[in-house]
């Protein structure tokens, strides 16, 4: 049997009587894009922090190429090339831009002097359009730079799987086939992707596969196409009868 490169196991976590993640599993190869989709509240973002340890689960297994991760820290978890985005973005306010990318490549998967760590931070921000605004502080930039600093900042670790949640939420249409190219192009270079996102018309562009949550379970796995007119996925976004619509 051929080894998966990522794979989630039975993952679980209730917080108190709420079940928030519900027994999911899936599996993804490696250079491919998955969309991770479903209404709000269904347990998206609780499944990254699951594989990221911000939280711990239950039970289950995550194993990314064959190692089981369950079980170590944020920092081990980024050491073995697996790196994020936040929902709500999270960047150092009074560093840098430059600063804050810096951080990744220093403590990422390959750490670096801070001296190269300068250097390759420049070229980071400029793979993601914020080349001429690397000295500004990370408070002075409009939140969709944030977003972008903080993609570089995740590029800058030096990721093999890269979890991108709501990232291409909040841009105007420009921006968002800009944001579209520029994650085809991680791609092309070898990272693999997961990302949650509620934007259809990049899904439709850029997924290979989605998995589907609702209610902290897994209803639909398939094709963007497959899973976007599955009836009950219809039903858990629209929350009406596929005959009704």
């Amino acid at each position: 049997m051929t080894e998966q490169f990522f794979s989630v196991r039975g993952l679980r976590k209730a917080f108190g009587g709420l079940v928030a993640v519900r027994d999911v599993s899936f599996d993804i190869p490696k250079g491919s894009i998955m969309g991770l989709i479903g209404p709000n509240g269904s347990g998206k973002t609780t499944v990254l922090n699951l594989i990221t340890a911000e939280l711990t689960p239950d039970s289950g297994s995550v194993l990314f190429e064959g190692k089981e991760i369950v079980g170590l820290q944020s920092f081990q978890v980024c050491r073995t090339k697996i790196a994020r985005t936040f929902q709500l973005v999270r960047v150092l306010p009074y560093m840098t831009t430059r600063e804050n990318v810096m951080l990744g490549r220093m403590f990422g998967s390959e750490p670096v002097s801070p001296a190269e760590a300068a250097h390759d931070a420049d070229s980071f921000l400029e793979r993601v359009g914020m080349a001429g605004k690397a000295d500004m502080f990370a408070s002075q930039l409009t939140y969709i730079d944030q977003k972008r600093i903080e993609l570089a900042r995740a590029l800058a670790t030096h990721p093999q799987l890269l979890l991108l949640d709501e990232w291409l939420a909040g841009l105007n249409p420009t921006e968002l086939r800009i944001g579209i190219d520029l994650i085809r192009q991680i791609r092309r270079e070898g990272v693999t992707i997961v990302m949650i996102e509620h934007v259809m018309e990049a899904i439709r562009a850029l997924c290979d596969r989605c998995v589907v949550l609702n209610a902290g379970g897994k209803i639909a796995e398939g094709t963007p196409q497959s899973v976007l007119s599955d009836p009950e996925v219809m039903h858990a976004y629209l929350g009406i009868d596929d005959a009704a619509a």
